[in-house]
């Protein structure tokens, strides 16, 4: 089957992608049995704990003045299951999460897909149909050769990944199992200097060209010292979502040297998460079946992804649940008040 043209809807008029072998939609619905059983036996979702943290969790948001947020039992489960029904954890993880506006400014304002299109059209963001073998959403990030920061500001890219956050936090499958990511950071392929048909070293870099192939310096000057902080800060403090790993294809030199730079600020529970893989798909596969992953890394299945404006416009017809989760969060007030 070649590539999905246009977005399709079922019976109940929900909007999905259809891949042939396989579908992109969102999964708002209960999740399976066995995932609930696995909400009991990880996240302590037991009879009389979750509904005591439900109205814990709701007394503590209605005594925050500032903040505006729907008080029903789907939206605290939301936060609750991350945090494990530990209420007070909850709204500390919460009150990062919607802090992140007044605090980081334009990077975390406007995550609403119609002003997302760049991302999309850049196809460097994808969503794969299928979960993993532990029920996890797996998002595709193609950060290196893909991406035009000219296009696609960081800020933006940024942008774009908390969008698609979002719409997993909504699905009670990924609040449980979480959500995996692929970095893919595949760069241009080097020049080669040759002597009498023997490589060398770039003249300019020094490097051994095999080597140093990767990342452009348009892309290295993108990650400054304050965008790692505020990543990090939004992985570590502020997303709302069991990420339970992150993997890096593709993987280069001068990428392995930036990551050393920032490597000292990840915590151990996150540095333990991510794994790089460069071109070993063997590796990859023994964390994420072969069954659920493209060709290009190494898998088998047989779907093909869809153009990315398509992606953009089957996120766009949630729309309307966007610019509704835009509106919560701190109000003026309490930002005033911060300064």
């Amino acid at each position: 089957m070649g590539k999905a043209e246009c977005i399709s809807y079922d019976d109940n008029h929900v909007p999905y992608i259809d891949l042939g072998s396989a579908r992109i939609r969102m999964e708002k619905e209960q999740a399976p049995d066995w995932a609930l059983q696995k909400a009991q036996d990880e996240l302590r979702e037991l009879p009389g704990i979750k509904e005591q943290a439900i109205k814990e969790l709701r007394e503590l948001i209605q005594n925050e003045k500032h903040l505006t947020l729907p008080l029903d039992d789907e939206y605290m489960m939301m936060f609750l299951r991350p945090c494990h029904y530990y209420p007070e954890s909850a709204l500390k993880r919460l009150k990062n999460f919607y802090n992140m506006k007044s605090k980081y400014g334009i990077a975390c304002e406007n995550i609403v897909p119609s002003k997302l299109k760049n991302v999309f059209e850049s196809e460097i963001l994808n969503l794969l149909p299928n979960r993993d073998q532990h029920g996890r959403r797996i998002l595709v990030l193609e950060a290196g050769k893909k991406w035009k920061p000219s296009k696609v500001p960081l800020v933006d890219l940024f942008r774009g990944i908390q969008l698609t956050v979002l719409g997993s936090m909504v699905e009670p499958f990924s609040q449980i199992c979480g959500a995996v990511v692929i970095i893919d950071m595949e760069g241009n392929k080097a020049r080669v200097y040759c002597v009498n048909g023997t490589p060398v070293n770039d003249p300019l870099t020094h490097f051994n060209v095999s080597i140093a192939a990767g990342l452009p310096l348009s892309h290295i000057t993108q990650f400054t010292p304050s965008f790692a902080a505020m990543l990090l800060d939004y992985v570590q403090e502020c997303i709302c979502m069991r990420l339970k790993a992150v993997h890096i294809v593709n993987n280069s030199y001068i990428f392995n040297m930036l990551f050393a730079i920032f490597k000292p600020f990840i915590r151990e529970k996150l540095r333990k998460r991510i794994f790089f893989h460069g071109k070993d798909w063997k590796a990859l596969t023994s964390h994420i079946d072969a069954s659920v992953l493209p060709p290009k890394y190494g898998g088998t299945a047989t779907w093909e992804l869809p153009p990315g404006p398509l992606l953009g416009e089957f996120f766009d017809c949630y729309s309307k649940d966007y610019e509704q989760a835009d509106s919560y969060g701190y109000d003026e007030g309490y930002k005033m008040s911060k300064k």
